[in-house]
């Protein structure tokens, strides 16, 4: 799924009950995590919920590509992770760093229909992401 299919089916609901189910029905088509990749040092601090965000690099092509694992404890955050992966995974390091993810969320209606805690826990994993790819960028430089 690309983030513009999301942003059509996000059109596409008018009520926050059912935008709400589309985001937990999309942290269910997340790929599993396995067990040993839910560690310390895959966890996401800052986030109200646990969070796990496990990072790979494919250095094979002449930028190394970050592709990237998540889950959560809570539904509506999986979801938040599924739409945050779809955003990032699979992108250079550079392109990660030119993605606004805070204003697709906003765009989404989000900042009114969250709580301050999921807001932070948001920019926490949207800040682990970009931490990773400027940690990538000096690596390949």
């Amino acid at each position: 799924m690309t983030i513009d299919e999301i942003r059509e089916n996000f059109a596409l609901l008018d009520d926050w009950d059912d935008r709400y189910r589309y985001v937990i029905e999309l942290g269910r088509s997340l790929a599993p995590m396995p067990e040993a990749e839910h560690s310390a040092e895959n966890k996401v601090q800052g986030c109200t919920s646990q969070v796990w965000l496990s990072k790979h690099v494919d250095c094979s092509g002449e930028e190394p590509v970050l592709n990237y694992l998540g889950d959560s404890d809570a539904h509506i955050v999986r979801g938040l992770v599924a739409i945050l992966l779809t955003l990032y995974s699979g992108r250079t390091p550079r392109d990660i760093l030119e993605i606004d993810a805070p204003s697709v969320f906003e765009e989404f209606g989000f900042r009114e229909h969250l709580t301050p805690q999921r807001s932070n826990g948001l920019r926490s994993m949207v800040e682990r992401i970009r931490t990773d790819a400027r940690e990538a960028l000096a690596e390949a430089s």
